[in-house]
């Protein structure tokens, strides 16, 4: 029952009525502070192990790389939880909590190097080398996708200022020239206006896709997904009380006389 509510709160996390739904405004803010999160990510990473990796000798980069890879680790998380916030997914349950109190009294080095676990630490770097690339590449999609549709439906408008203003006639040798179609101007603007809401409609669908596929690279649902530990519960025996026969009772009474 747990494993169906979780996986139904999950898939909540997508986006319909594109158009009006104030998560699709909030994945293009996403994409558009996606381009310098990703530089900053791809930035800090690299020289970081470079760092790291060059000051081993004199024992500076043994503590720097634990703590480029805490920093990598922090990095993807504050990526999920944000991914999480605009899709309204709930907050991910704790899956292995530490014992703290024990903890306490450790040296800060050695608790890094208890908590360091290599395969996910390339799995971190991997993902912030990544996240570099699709922020590069889903910030151009997003900008030719959205900047298609609203120049078509702003065409008529600047159309207009240019004929009253510079007496620039932009229509002039349009696609309906070619084909010798004797459209008006109103007609044209009608036209090009409905053409702009349908691509519009269809660069917001695009962004919201753009933001599930991100979401599956961030490995955002993998916390919902792992399995939850069945909780043991002990079986208390128990006893119920039943009516006493009269005749058996009567039975036994002898034979507790004789002994």
């Amino acid at each position: 029952m747990k494993a169906t509510e979780a996986t139904a709160t999950v898939r909540s996390g997508k986006v319909n009525w594109a158009l009006f739904n104030p998560k699709t405004y909030a994945t293009i803010l996403y994409l558009l502070i996606s381009l310098p999160l990703g530089i900053i990510y791809f930035t800090v990473a690299i020289i970081g192990i470079a760092l790291s990796v060059g000051l081993t000798p004199v024992f500076i980069g043994i503590p720097l790389f634990f703590g480029v890879a805490k920093l990598l680790n922090g990095i993807v998380k504050f990526e999920q939880n944000m991914i999480r916030q605009i899709l309204g997914l709930p907050t991910p349950p704790v899956s292995n909590p530490h014992n703290r109190q024990s903890e306490a009294g450790q040296n800060w080095l050695k608790r890094m190097i208890k908590d360091f676990d290599g395969a996910l630490f390339i799995r971190n770097l991997l993902l912030v080398l990544l996240r570099f690339v699709t922020g590069i590449v889903f910030f151009i999609i997003m900008i030719t996708a959205i900047s298609l549709g609203l120049g078509l439906i702003a065409l008529p408008v600047v159309h207009i200022i240019l004929m009253n203003e510079m007496q620039l006639d932009i229509l002039e040798n349009s696609l309906f020239s070619y084909f010798h179609i004797d459209w008006t101007y109103n007609q044209q603007y009608m036209l090009y206006v409905g053409a702009g809401l349908v691509l519009f409609w269809v660069a917001l669908r695009v962004v919201n896709g753009l933001m599930q596929v991100q979401r599956r690279i961030m490995y955002v649902d993998e916390p919902y997904q792992q399995p939850s530990v069945p909780m043991e519960t002990t079986v208390q025996p128990q006893y119920y009380d039943y009516p006493e026969d009269p005749s058996t009772q009567a039975m036994i009474q002898p034979a507790y006389r004789e002994l």
